[in-house]
């Protein structure tokens, strides 16, 4: 059953499909490499709830280190419930309705620690959300480089598929001549069906790049253009920047919390106090009352109440600062370790271009001549095509290696930015 829309229905219809269509077609686009890292930088959930972290460590530092609120105390004193004035309110003197008002004083230390650790979460949170940055461009880029290549290892693999389909067509004509047995039509097919099932694994590949760089761009159709960038691995200059990373700054976010919560245990060394005041009405005929003290708090048994509590606060904040100095350590390692790896795939795809490949060519070029001569069968001809497609693809993903490496060097041990 069709259904047909009046003008304006119809005119309505087609402005809410627009709306509808337009932010998704606008996202469909492909994005370049820098693009890309900045839409995840805009869309990515992980960042704003990490943003969110640091706008509630700031909000609490506006409370920290204030006066607690007054306490206020309502009461009736001196009540008398036996003897002669029992249950009375007028028959007693001292019986009198009061209200009063309690304020604490901590120490002034303690105060300066609250605010000190409040201002260390403040670093903390925002170490962390430093730290989700990196890590979003560091999956982003490399979703984007692994799409990339995946999809010139498809079309790489495209190309064998197409040639080995004009090639069964010539040995149709062959077959037609007498030129070539009968089962030799089916060798193209059956290398095209083993290609197939490499195509399907290429495929994959790619759907599974394209997944990974939707989940930080927020774009289920996420796809590329342009070419990737060329990073210079440095390692003098990587190394010198260590101490700038987010993950060494956040391990010195923790040492400067640690640090706080040392000084706030040793604080509670010092007296806090409290000031009250209270007012009681009494009947008229005895007079009221104005009650004014201060009460102060007396740490005698520190030995066992508050030094136990800064020793444990004090190894907590040396436990951080021996952290410190072995992720300063393991990240040096992770970086040499990098490196080494970045060399030999460096190494092996120099070693695809130069010689694995233009072997294949070669060789290929010279079955194939062969085969056109008579001097050799379809089926070695074709598994020498088939050979030099395989070393094409094996030299993208050599090459894939190579900019995954520059990237997570770059990215981990850097300060890459889009």
């Amino acid at each position: 059953m069709k259904m047909i829309l009046a003008p304006a229905t119809a005119v309505a219809a087609l402005a809410s499909l627009a709306v509808t269509v337009a932010p998704n077609a606008a996202l469909a686009e492909p994005l370049a490499f820098g693009a890309a890292l900045q839409r995840a930088a805009d869309e990515a959930p992980s960042l704003r709830a990490s943003a969110s972290g640091v706008d509630a460590a700031r909000s609490a530092e506006i409370a920290s280190g204030r006066l607690p609120d007054p306490t206020l105390s309502v009461g009736i004193d001196n009540f008398p419930v036996s003897g002669p004035p029992a249950f009375s309110f007028t028959h007693e003197s001292m019986t009198m309705a009061r209200i009063g008002v309690e304020q604490a004083f901590p120490n002034p230390a303690k105060r300066r620690a609250e605010r000190t650790r409040a201002r260390a979460g403040i670093g903390v949170a925002r170490a962390g959300l430093a730290v989700e940055e990196q890590n979003v461009r560091l999956e982003t880029a490399l979703a984007w480089v692994d799409l990339y290549y995946a999809r010139r290892r498809l079309a790489q693999l495209q190309v064998l598929d197409q040639s080995l389909g004009d090639l069964q067509a010539t040995v149709s004509a062959r077959l037609a001549s007498g030129s070539v047995r009968p089962s030799a039509t089916l060798e193209p097919e059956q290398l095209r069906a083993a290609v197939s099932d490499r195509r399907s694994e290429l495929a994959a590949d790619v759907a599974k790049a394209q997944a990974r760089l939707a989940r930080f761009t927020g774009d289920p159709q996420a796809d590329v253009s342009g070419d990737p960038p060329i990073l210079e691995v440095n390692r003098t200059r990587l190394v010198a920047g260590l101490a700038s990373l987010p993950s060494l700054q956040a391990l010195d976010a923790g040492v400067g919390a640690a640090d706080a919560e040392t000084e706030l245990a040793r604080a509670d060394k010092r007296p806090d106090w409290r000031v009250s005041t209270s007012y009681g009405r009494r009947d008229p005929a005895y007079g009221d009352m104005v009650s004014v003290g201060v009460s102060i708090d007396l740490p005698l048994f520190a030995k066992r109440r508050q030094d136990p509590m800064i020793a444990a606060r004090a190894s907590e904040a040396e436990r951080a600062r021996l952290l410190r100095t072995a992720g300063e350590r393991e990240l040096v390692a992770s970086l040499d370790a990098d490196l080494a790896d970045h060399a030999m795939h460096h190494q092996r795809l120099m070693n695809a271009r130069q010689t694995l490949v233009p072997l294949a060519k070669r060789r290929a070029e010279f079955d194939m001549a062969s085969y056109a001569g008579g001097r050799l069968d379809l089926g070695s001809a074709l598994l020498a095509t088939l050979a030099l497609a395989e070393a094409e693809v094996d030299a993208l993903a050599r090459e894939t290696d190579v900019a995954r490496d520059a990237i997570r060097i770059n990215f981990t041990y850097g300060e890459m930015r889009p």
